[in-house]
Order: structure tokens, then sequence, then C-alpha cells
């Protein structure tokens, strides 16, 4: 069985001097990821890995909750940036075996379109939702497939 955290970044800056790419967390998203966090750890929502964006917020969301969660550094990755559904599929079919519970930190549209995509479930992804998804007949992550998962937690910030 393999389970995905799909977390889309927590609330940036409107404006960056560097564009897009480079837009850094505002007070709000940060205080936001560290609830995100406090409330992965209580129900005990700890993935062994974070594969993030390598745009500013994205890899701040995923450094926030590694060191609260007190797992390894993210690895970011320029793919997820702006990624569609597909493309990020396709990042998750490469995930490295040795791991059975992988977040992923990501934009949207992409995180609630691969949503759609792998639960045929359509639900509201703020700027720090988490859902946990389950794959159940699942031993790798290659076998991770169209409507292949099934939601079993949901978060939206307050």
């Amino acid at each position: 069985m393999k389970k995905l955290l799909l977390v889309r970044h927590a609330k940036a800056e409107e404006f960056a001097a560097g564009g897009d790419f480079h837009r850094p967390l505002s007070v709000k998203g940060e205080n936001d990821v560290k609830q995100l966090a406090q409330k992965l750890q209580a129900e005990k929502l700890v993935p062994e890995q974070i594969i993030c964006s390598s745009a500013l917020r994205t890899q701040t969301t995923a450094d926030i909750l590694s060191i609260s969660l007190n797992i390894p550094q993210p690895r970011a990755t320029v793919a997820i940036y702006e990624a569609s559904e597909r493309t990020l599929l396709r990042e998750i079919n490469h995930f490295s075996n040795a791991y059975d519970f992988v977040a992923m930190v990501g934009h949207n549209p992409g995180i609630a379109y691969l949503l759609l995509n792998l639960t045929g479930k359509v639900r509201d992804v703020p700027t720090c939702a988490a859902i946990v998804l389950v794959f159940e007949d699942a031993d790798s992550w290659q076998e991770i497939t169209h409507e292949s998962g099934v939601i079993t937690w949901y978060s939206v910030p307050q």
C-alpha cells in the first residue's frame, strides 16, 4: 500500500522582484503551514519524504513541514512548477519504492486536477490545503494510476 500527501503551497506574497517563481510565503502562509504540520503530527500522518516544486513558496512550505515533522530535507524539482496532472502523475510514478508515504508540495491548478485524476473526486484546494490519498492495491509507485486512490484525510487552513 502506498500513501500520498498532496499539499498546495501556503499563501504567498502577491509579487516578488524576481517574478512568480520567487514569491515568498506571507506571514499568514508561514503560520498556516506550521498549523498544518501540527495537525499532521497529531494525526500521525508523517510522510517519509517530501518532493516539492523548486519555486520559493513551495520550497519554503516543504522546508517548514520537514523541520516541524523532523523528516529529511525536501527534494525540489522544477518539473512540479506549473505542471499538469499528467506531469505530476509521471513524477509520482518515479518515486522511490523505498518509501511508502510521500508528500508532494505543488501548485494549483495541477494539484486539484491531480486529485480529481487519482480519486475521481473534486475538493476545494486553497493554499495550504492537504489531502492524504491511499492506494490500497499499489505495492509500487509505478502502479498509481487514474482513479486508483481514496481520500482518507483532508485539511484546509481556518
